[in-house]
């Protein structure tokens, strides 16, 4: 039984669940200005793409709450710099930046003549983007449900559950829609350092639902396709280039080798929100280095040798020769991927169209 929300907004407070204490205590910040949001999306409070974009179109909102507004014009220039804040907080994830542009879009609509004309058409827009997320992850698990074997074993990498998004999750959605239509499945676990998202954050996600798992340490997917049967890989992602390479948490793009070697096939789990047609390869995408201590440190614990320097990539790059289907809320592309997917952007724009 689901007993957690990574996300709510309540009276003019955003709430998120502070990930960073997981699994050991269930924490909620409450945030009440744009910083705050930047703040908690920077430092991994909260984490997920999806749920992230969501993060930041409130952020847009408690932007537009301050106190001593006096012009619909001195509105407008403090969302604009309110965005330029929160895409700076984690520049690798498109949808961040795709939930700013969606926001400040509805901030220039036409017929909004006041102050309070603007606030409320923020809040709904931003309120229509967590719906959408939900929508989208049950969407993404019944496209995906056909390629799950009765009996499937899971390789899953890093966490992309109902704590990355507002609510079912999206690869790991697929698990549990998978697991909840009567499908027995077992999910080896890798901890993904140096975070440890699969370890503490979906090893305690699927405890919550009651899905048989198993973590295992990042090292020994090769071990398990050699001497055990995968069924399937799946992954999120947190930007999709036109060609179908895709960035997402470090560690992805060895497994996908090791997945390629061994025959199993790989599955990547998109909203089509991250889907970027702007870039026509993964070399174009930003790839965020952060601090040291994240590699250097277990807890308060240094284990490095004094003047070891660290290198800290938060993703990798999966090129599309990798990747056997990219699953959308839209359908599931397969390769060529830039035949495929301009197709379910396209349709993809009907469906949420349909249901706003």
């Amino acid at each position: 039984m689901k007993t957690y929300a990574s996300l709510q907004w309540q009276n003019g407070i955003l709430r998120l669940l502070d990930q960073r204490l997981l699994p050991h205590q269930q924490s909620y910040l409450d945030l009440k200005s744009v910083y705050e949001v930047a703040a908690a999306i920077r430092e991994m409070a909260v984490r997920g793409a999806p749920v992230i974009g969501v993060a930041a179109a409130y952020g847009m909102v408690l932007a537009a709450l301050q106190n001593e507004i006096n012009s619909l014009q001195e509105l407008q220039t403090i969302l604009k710099n309110s965005a330029q804040v929160l895409v700076a907080s984690r520049p690798t994830a498109v949808n961040l930046s795709w939930a700013v542009q969606r926001m400040l879009k509805a901030a220039d609509e036409p017929g909004l003549r006041t102050i309070a004309d603007l606030r409320d058409r923020l809040l709904r827009e931003a309120n229509d983007i967590a719906a959408e997320d939900s929508r989208t992850n049950r969407l993404i698990a019944q496209n995906a449900f056909p390629l799950v074997p009765d009996t499937a074993n899971f390789i899953h990498h890093c966490n992309t559950g109902g704590l990355a998004t507002v609510d079912y999750g999206t690869a790991l959605g697929i698990i549990r829609f998978a697991h909840e239509n009567g499908k027995k499945v077992h999910v080896y676990v890798d901890e993904t350092r140096p975070r440890l998202q699969g370890a503490r954050l979906t090893a305690w996600e699927l405890s919550q639902l009651g899905i048989p798992h198993s973590v295992i340490v990042d090292g020994a997917s090769g071990f398990l396709m050699q001497h055990h049967k995968i069924d399937l890989v799946t992954v999120g992602c947190d930007r999709v280039a036109s060609n179908g390479d895709v960035a997402n948490k470090i560690g992805t793009y060895n497994l996908a080798i090791v997945a390629k070697a061994h025959g199993v096939p790989f599955y990547v789990a998109a909203p089509t929100s991250t889907i970027d047609p702007s870039i026509k390869t993964g070399h174009e995408i930003p790839i965020e280095e952060r601090e040291p201590s994240e590699v250097s440190q277990i807890g308060t614990e240094t284990i490095l040798p004094k003047h070891s320097a660290v290198f800290n990539p938060a993703f990798d790059i999966t090129p599309a020769a990798y990747i056997t289907a990219i699953i959308t809320e839209a359908g599931i592309a397969c390769p060529p991927y830039e035949k495929t997917l301009p197709l379910l952007l396209k349709k993809a724009q009907t469906i949420h169209r349909n249901c706003s």
